[in-house]
């Protein structure tokens, strides 16, 4: 199963990480990338170099960041693979406590087979 992990810290956007936090960071990543866990990861640069485009009755509205709503923001992602639903939320916790806090949503992506199985559930 992948899942989409969604970061959003509770400190002010764009604060920098400590040297450690850095350092602890890295080796989190590189230890996910070893063991086949961690697919993909990035941050994201401040909203203020952000856009939101929003599509309404055929009309679409940009708007140039920086967000208000800076507990909304997503300040970086990852892409996993695991087992279950349950090992992804475990990981998710051993990132949150590098990461410090904040709250990470989780997606699982959806694939082709699940995609199959409610087309023939459905009839």
């Amino acid at each position: 199963m992948r899942f989409l992990c969604l970061y959003k810290p509770s400190k002010a956007e764009g604060a920098p990480p400590m040297q450690q936090e850095i350092e602890r960071m890295g080796k989190l990543v590189e230890e996910g990338m070893k063991s086949g866990t961690l697919l993909a990861t990035e941050g994201c640069l401040p909203s203020a170099k952000g856009a939101r485009i929003r599509l309404a009755n055929g009309k679409f509205n940009v708007t140039d960041g920086p967000f208000t709503e800076s507990k909304e923001l997503i300040a970086g992602f990852a892409l996993i693979h695991t087992k279950s639903k349950a090992e992804a939320i475990e990981y998710t916790k051993a990132f949150l406590k590098v990461a410090g806090d904040g709250e990470t949503e989780i997606r699982q992506i959806f694939e082709v087979g699940d995609f199959m199985a409610e087309v023939y559930c459905a009839g």
